[in-house]
């Protein structure tokens, strides 16, 4: 009688778990997802297949299958499966799940497989306790972290590992897993005889933004919100269910580093487009205007430069209005800044010149002043004959004269033959043509 009520138990408790929870794959053949490293023939296929799994390091967004395939990963290899949430224990709990590993090894019940949830939230010094037992194969590690590994996890743990980036799930696998959901009379909502449109099952699978927890949170909350047998999912019910989209962006992590370069190349590209995209996912995800406005008076100088000077002085009135004007109106004040950008000819050549000349001043030997460029300004500068010979530009018919500045050939504005520049450019081949023929070898 007892195993008949743990059985019970056990479907009671499984019935009481949301629909992403009894929906996890129990095998590979129902993960979705992740084919770059786990379809035939790829790498942690490969790897469990010669049941050869080391450590490993699962980085991505959530709703991606990290946990999920962890625990698939234990039922392959008949290993102990233990889980340990970073966010909520420290150190003793981490030594005691170690220790019951190395027990468990010594009793021949084989490895354990520990999955340690949002890893990044222990420090180093934490994570460093992991290393020993990682190391002699007491635990075969699976880390899980929403943040890059690089950045946010020690770098002999990373050593030790292998890395796997896991991606938003594809629109198609996301509609798939819904309609498995669907049919599913065991651990789905196939009971429920609800039939779905394509279009709500689309919608979810467009707006979870590659997060299946999301997706099917949504569809059970839908689902059951209806009441009604033979009931009908459709958009309608699709939209209420979700009521708003999620926009994929940490402010402080890859998506900002992330987003940011790609709206910075897209100005650069010259795409406004693409640039204008960008700049919606930002200020929808809630990143700082100010922080948009001053990439964009850098960007004004560093990409666009004297192709067109007027794009500095543009950008930053633009960060400037931005500061007093705020959001949500200021939308409208970088995206004329954004649009103009990108559109403007593009130039780096005086980004380049003074990289050139700080690399010079930094490991070569410093150049000396020369004498008529010296200050002649005071009580016995020209008995040391500073300021001797220098030639007042202004004092010639064309405000030039052919003098030397620097003391030693050296090129360092090298203006390119777009916009505004091209102009700079032709007056500048002109004059040092002039001062390479006038002034003496």
């Amino acid at each position: 009688m007892a195993g008949l009520f743990d059985k019970q138990e056990e479907q009671e408790r499984t019935a009481a778990q949301p629909l992403a929870a009894r929906m996890r794959p129990q095998n590979l053949d129902e993960f979705v997802g992740q084919q770059h490293f786990l379809g035939e023939g790829m790498l942690l296929r490969r790897m469990l297949q010669a049941d050869r799994l080391g450590s490993m390091i699962f980085y991505g967004p959530p709703g991606t299958g990290k946990t999920s395939l962890g625990q698939v990963i234990a039922s392959q290899t008949r290993c102990s499966f233990r889980i340990l949430n970073a966010a909520a224990a420290g150190v003793k709990e981490l030594r005691t799940e170690l220790n019951d590993a190395r027990d468990r090894l010594s009793r021949g019940d084989g490895r354990t497989i520990l999955f340690v949830d949002e890893l990044h939230h222990f420090n180093r010094t934490q994570q460093d306790v992991l290393l020993p037992d990682v190391e002699s194969g007491v635990v075969n590690l699976i880390a899980a972290t929403t943040a890059n590994p690089f950045f946010s996890l020690a770098s002999a743990l990373i050593s030790r590992s292998q890395v796997f980036e896991f991606k938003p799930i594809s629109q198609e696998d996301i509609s798939q897993l819904l309609w498995r959901a669907l049919t599913d009379k065991q651990r789905g909502l196939g009971s429920t005889h609800v039939e779905a449109t394509d279009e709500a099952i689309e919608f979810l699978a467009e707006v979870s933004e590659g997060d299946a927890r999301r997706a099917l949170t949504a569809l059970e909350i839908g689902v059951l919100s209806l009441g009604e047998k033979h009931s009908v999912f459709d958009l309608t019910v699709a939209q209420e269910s979700i009521q708003k989209k999620a926009v994929v962006y940490d402010a402080s992590g890859d998506q900002h580093y992330d987003v940011t370069s790609a709206f910075i190349k897209s100005i650069r590209g010259s795409d406004p487009d693409a640039a204008i995209y960008w700049l919606a996912r930002m200020l929808v995800a809630g990143e700082d205007p100010r922080f948009i406005a001053r990439r964009l008076v850098i960007l004004a100088s560093e990409d666009v430069g004297n192709a067109d000077p007027h794009g500095l002085v543009l950008a930053n009135s633009a960060a400037e209005a931005t500061e007093r004007v705020g959001m949500p109106e200021c939308r409208i004040i970088l995206a004329q800044a954004v649009t103009y950008l990108a559109s403007c000819p593009k130039s780096n050549a005086s980004y380049m010149a003074i990289n050139a000349a700080i690399e010079d001043v930094e490991n070569h030997r410093s150049l000396p002043v020369p004498e008529h460029l010296k200050d002649a300004h005071y009580a016995g500068a020209k008995s040391l004959g500073h300021g001797e010979g220098y030639q007042y530009s202004h004092n010639s018919e064309d405000g030039w004269v052919a003098q030397d500045y620097l003391g030693v050939p050296k090129t360092y504005y090298s203006p390119v033959d777009r916009g505004y520049e091209s102009i700079l450019k032709r007056r500048l081949e002109k004059l040092r043509t002039r001062k390479q023929d006038d002034l003496p070898e």
